[in-house]
């Protein structure tokens, strides 16, 4: 990095983490209203429940969306937004047969996004076109290395595409401010604003009779003669009431129900951005690299601003986010001319051992009980396939190899060495989280304001945060999840759990799931 970069990085102010897509758009209050009697509930208001809530709602079911916080609060409105049936180098580790039903899937969900989720309101989807409300825009997608030693392993990638019937092309010459050995190119993908396009669903739901109720957290299914109930609390654990439905869907990202054992087949990985104003005009493209995971890419209707993203990194891994915030803005200003930050989030992913999601009944034996998870950092395609099966399954007219290709419950010796490598890595942060606590002394008067740390008292851990007003708020430093020790995020002033990536506020509140129950109050 020359010196100059050094110093504009210096001077580079980090802001409060605000995703971009937050920050420009208004979110209706959809809180207070009673869940009606409903064919089919919807728990999770992203991209995955709202495009199955619409499209079932559109079909005639009477359906409920329930969301513990707002639409868009979870992952969807906190991604960088490609939509794009390009998913790094994902074809040719599928096999010939399972590529194409892949790409198949992810070319009809980026059409129908294109289409305005069947209205017309977004005309054809054809190259070029742009829907003002959502921000959608065509742009060519490209995975790029630096490396000449990886061409190959992207031509291999590109024939693979080919075979699935997608027309990607190695290219060698690509709109960067450095150089590339190779890219692979795949034209005519697209962009657009989630949290409009979130907002978008929703309002069709409503229209077609359905509900979209928010504050409402989903703790438990039963099942009562063979009819889900549904368990439900409000943030403050009290119990709200329970309600039934024909058929539930759990589209909250890592699925909150532990009795089908997801936790032992999904890692996760938390992906930063940061945005703002560069030095000249925008690369025109979609950019991710293979070597390191940097993304890059305009927002809707910019020619003067990136998204750059990268930093990538395991849930509660690591205590000094905003170090990680800042290499990337560093890795910016000296790359593609970023001259300030003005937006910055991160992005929570799950990935499965074999990169396909799970889509499908919740148990092997389940006819009413259904998920959708694991979108392997393309949950925008992959998120609305996941509507579309959804909805053919519920209805009894689901293409058997599409619903073969996304079982939840597929078995094969591919996937093992990704499942024992995932518990390795639970366990390790299950055994280092309890260490560290114990090697951590309890003094609090120690804490600055905006500081946190967990510690051991007894034989319980403590997580223990000093507001900037001074203030000590103390919580349980056990998941409610499966009791991991938590970690203080120092960007976002969260306690993020590295086992299973559930996720707390300062005073205990369930921001992300597997967990469904606060941190409790710690009492002296």
């Amino acid at each position: 990095m020359m010196e100059s970069d050094r110093r504009r990085c210096a001077l580079l102010d980090l802001p409060t983490p605000t995703s971009l897509w937050h920050s420009d758009t208004e979110t209706p209050d959809r809180t207070g209203s009673a869940p009606p009697d409903s064919d089919v509930v919807v728990v999770g208001a992203g991209i995955a429940g709202l495009t199955t809530a619409c499209l079932l709602a559109r079909s005639g079911q009477r359906v409920t969306v329930l969301e513990a916080r707002h639409v868009g609060a979870g992952v969807t409105g906190n991604t960088t937004a490609k939509v794009s049936a390009q998913h790094g180098l994902r074809y040719a580790g599928l096999g010939p047969d399972r590529a194409m039903l892949y790409a198949d899937a992810q070319v009809r969900a980026l059409r129908w996004i294109a289409d305005g989720a069947g209205s017309g309101e977004a005309g054809s989807g054809a190259a070029g076109s742009t829907v003002p409300d959502w921000g959608f825009e065509r742009k060519d997608s490209y995975v790029y290395t630096t490396r000449p030693d990886r061409r190959e392993k992207l031509a291999r990638e590109a024939e693979a595409m080919r075979a699935a019937g997608l027309p990607a092309e190695l290219v060698t010459e690509v709109d960067l401010p450095f150089e590339v050995d190779a890219a692979v190119r795949l034209r005519d993908q697209a962009q657009f604003h989630p949290q409009r396009w979130l907002l978008h669903l929703a309002s069709q739901i409503e229209a077609s009779g359905g509900s979209v109720i928010e504050g409402v957290r989903v703790v438990n299914v039963h099942s009562r003669d063979g009819i889900p109930t549904i368990e439900t609390t409000t943030d403050g654990g009290e119990t709200v009431r329970t309600i039934s439905a024909g058929h539930v869907v759990i589209a909250t990202h890592y699925p909150i129900l532990d009795r089908a054992l997801f936790f032992t087949r999904l890692d996760q990985v938390r992906d930063l951005v940061v945005s703002g104003a560069i030095t000249g005009t925008a690369p025109d493209g979609m950019f991710i690299s293979v070597d390191d995971g940097h993304s890059l890419r305009t927002p809707p209707g910019a020619t003067d601003r990136l998204l750059v993203g990268g930093g990538q990194h395991r849930p509660g891994a690591r205590s000094d986010e905003d170090r990680l915030y800042a290499e990337l803005a560093a890795w910016g200003v000296e790359n593609v001319g970023l001259q300030q930050v003005e937006h910055r989030w991160s992005a929570h992913d799950l990935t499965t051992p074999d990169k396909v999601p799970y889509v499908g009944p919740y148990l092997p034996t389940s006819k009413n009980l259904w998920v959708a998870t694991g979108f392997n950092l393309w949950g925008m395609t992959n998120g609305t396939a996941a509507g579309h099966l959804l909805h053919d399954l519920i209805l009894g007219q689901a293409d058997p190899e599409r619903a073969a290709l996304f079982n939840p419950h597929r078995v094969s010796l591919e996937m093992a060495p990704g499942v024992l490598t995932d518990q390795v890595k639970v366990g390790t942060h299950l055994v280092g989280g309890v260490v560290r606590a114990a090697l951590t002394g309890h003094e609090t008067s120690e804490l600055a304001p905006g500081e946190g740390r967990v510690s051991r008292v007894g034989a319980r851990a403590v997580a223990s945060y000093r507001d900037d007003d001074g203030t000590l708020h103390e919580v349980c430093g056990h998941c409610t999840h499966l009791g991991c020790v938590v970690r203080f995020n120092d960007a976002e002033k969260t306690w993020d759990c590295p086992c299973h990536g559930s996720r707390f506020a300062v005073d205990g509140t369930v921001l992300q799931g597997p967990a469904t129950k606060p941190l409790a109050p710690h009492e002296e």
